[in-house]
């Protein structure tokens, strides 16, 4: 077998349907689309969750809670991924922008580092936030936290 033998399995391939093209076809006169009404013409098309004049899903479901339209979204890194991340790339400095040049955060993303696994080398940090603990034990390996 080759690339140039390769066929579909018999049987598989069906012969396009010509809608519309007399009635010869079988499937001329009113094209498929039964008689008047609103499908059957052209530009046919219903609101976005029309639900046949029933009170749509949307409506019928009690809003809840609060979105905070402040909110500071941060991207957690651990001291267990930063020690893979020295391991990996043999840095001594980490940054939002070596971090977002090998693709580990997105460009617009902030970070805060937090305090789970261990960290075994002194590393020079920067980032946006970072946790109690997690700021222990980089100083303690005799690294440093910088904030932006």
């Amino acid at each position: 077998m080759e690339l140039h033998n390769l066929r579909p399995a018999k049987g598989a391939v069906h012969k396009e349907k010509r809608i519309a093209r007399g009635e010869g076809s079988g499937s001329g006169g009113t094209a498929g689309k039964g008689h008047k009404g609103a499908k059957s013409r052209s530009g046919d098309k219903q609101k976005r969750g029309f639900e046949g004049g029933q009170t749509p899903m949307q409506r019928r479901l009690p809003k809840r809670g609060f979105i905070n339209p402040n909110r500071v979204e941060y991207v957690a890194v651990n001291l267990d991924r930063l020690q893979e991340i020295v391991d990996k790339f043999k840095v001594t400095e980490i940054s939002p922008e070596m971090l977002y040049s090998h693709k580990i955060i997105g460009k617009n993303d902030r970070i805060k580092i937090l305090g789970r696994g261990e960290l075994n080398s002194a590393v020079k940090i920067t980032s946006h936030a970072v946790s109690a603990a997690a700021k222990q034990a980089i100083e303690e390996k005799g690294g440093s936290v910088n904030l932006v």
